[in-house]
Order: C-alpha cells, then sequence, then structure tokens
C-alpha cells in the first residue's frame, strides 16, 4: 500500500501558529485537489487543525477521533497529532485505538 501525506496549508506560518481560515481557505482547493487525484481508500486525519478544515468542523478533536468521518465519500479517521503526544504520552493508546480502525478499512 501506498502512503501520501498532505497538509491543510502549502507553507508553514510564521512562528508556527495555527493558520487562519482565511490561509486555510486559500489552500482548500489544492488540497482537494490532490485528494481527488489519489483518489485514497481511506483518509487518516492528524490533528486538530486537519480534522476541523479537511471535516468543516469546529469540534474538539477528542469528540472527533474514535469513530468514522467521510469526505466526498472517503472514510475518514481522525486521531491526534505526534507534537501532541509527545505532550501528552498517556493519549498513546487511544492513537493506537484510531490506527487499528483505520486497519480494518484497508
Amino acid at each position: 500500500d501506498e502512503v501520501f501525506i498532505c497538509n491543510v496549508l502549502k507553507c508553514r506560518p510564521p512562528n508556527n501558529r495555527d493558520p487562519s481560515s482565511e490561509e486555510a481557505s486559500n489552500c482548500s482547493a489544492y488540497l482537494q485537489r490532490q485528494i481527488a487525484m489519489l483518489q485514497p481508500k481511506v483518509i487518516l486525519v492528524v490533528g486538530r487543525i486537519a480534522a476541523q478544515n479537511l471535516l468543516a468542523s469546529d469540534q474538539a478533536i477528542g469528540r472527533m477521533r474514535g469513530r468514522q468521518h467521510a469526505y466526498n465519500g472517503i472514510p475518514v479517521i481522525v486521531t491526534y497529532h505526534p507534537a501532541y503526544l509527545l505532550r501528552k504520552p498517556s493519549e498513546k493508546r487511544k492513537s493506537w485505538a484510531d490506527l487499528l480502525q483505520l486497519k480494518k478499512l484497508l
């Protein structure tokens, strides 16, 4: 199986801050086109920013993970960002469960 990594933004905001909604909107057509061209079997969304932007939601990531979502008919699994897991190792078990859910979809 192949893996392709996409980002909500095509550049990093100054000081590694969260992207503004305008910045994400400016890059959304490019991201949508990447996904359409790749035709993935499943999408693993890593982190709050990616999850909220791709799924057009303002829900907390803790509420979004643990269940299947969809993006244009493609199954989507949401999990925590690795940087968050480094700060909060106790959440790794939840991310492992998310990866097992992803594996079932494949």
